[in-house]
């Protein structure tokens, strides 16, 4: 007997209605449909929640072979919700090349190292195409952030690339503008976020 075959004899067994099992099981109706109609199986953690309830092994409920594929699909999900979630953080954390002192000023033949909000030794051009990278940059942390809290997985992907694009072209513009320190500030930024997004990819194979 399959799971969604076995899950249904027992909340039949129980004269329970699916609202009902969902309910004691803190799960949604549309989850308990889906496992019942077979498009789909628990977590883990639902899974020791059927079993507490009903008072049954899960090795009752699922096979081994099939416990071992949800729990390697549950750990690349956690390992991808954490890459995510790592890339968003790097990206927010772009705020320090606003904020660090890493553009030199120069003051009566002396070269002083100050932020980029009190840098001005530079065309208004290249400051507005910083501003706006860097905003960018900001602002795509905060919508991977938004997609994982609503999981919005697939959306994330494409954002995620969007920003390695900005991060690249922001490391070429400053390069251009032969600012040492925020270069290689921001290439760090961009290491880390191209590790992460090679981790996040070998772990979809």
């Amino acid at each position: 007997m399959e799971f969604n075959e076995k899950l249904q004899e027992l909340r039949k067994s129980r004269g329970l209605t699916q609202e009902e099992l969902a309910e004691s099981l803190f799960v949604s109706r549309t989850a308990i449909s889906k496992w019942e109609s077979g498009r789909g199986y628990p977590s883990i953690d639902s899974l020791k929640e059927i079993s507490n309830y009903f008072s049954v092994s899960i090795d009752e409920l699922l096979s081994s072979d099939k416990l071992i594929s949800i729990a390697q699909k549950e750990n690349r999900s956690n390992i991808r919700s954490l890459c995510d979630l790592l890339f968003g953080a790097i990206d927010l954390f772009s705020v320090i090349l606003i904020l660090l002192p890493l553009y030199p000023n120069r003051v009566g033949g002396f070269v002083y190292s100050v932020d980029f909000i009190s840098y001005t030794q530079t065309s208004r051009f290249n400051l507005t195409v910083c501003w706006i990278l860097y905003s960018l940059l900001i602002l795509m942390g905060a919508v991977e952030m938004l997609l994982i809290r609503k999981g919005w997985v697939k959306y994330n992907k494409v954002v995620m690339e969007i920003s390695l694009g900005l991060n690249i072209i922001l490391v070429l513009y400053l390069g251009l503008m032969r600012e040492s320190y925020a270069v290689i500030t921001a290439f760090l930024l961009l290491a880390a976020k191209v590790i992460l997004l090679i981790k996040r990819i070998k772990n979809e194979k």
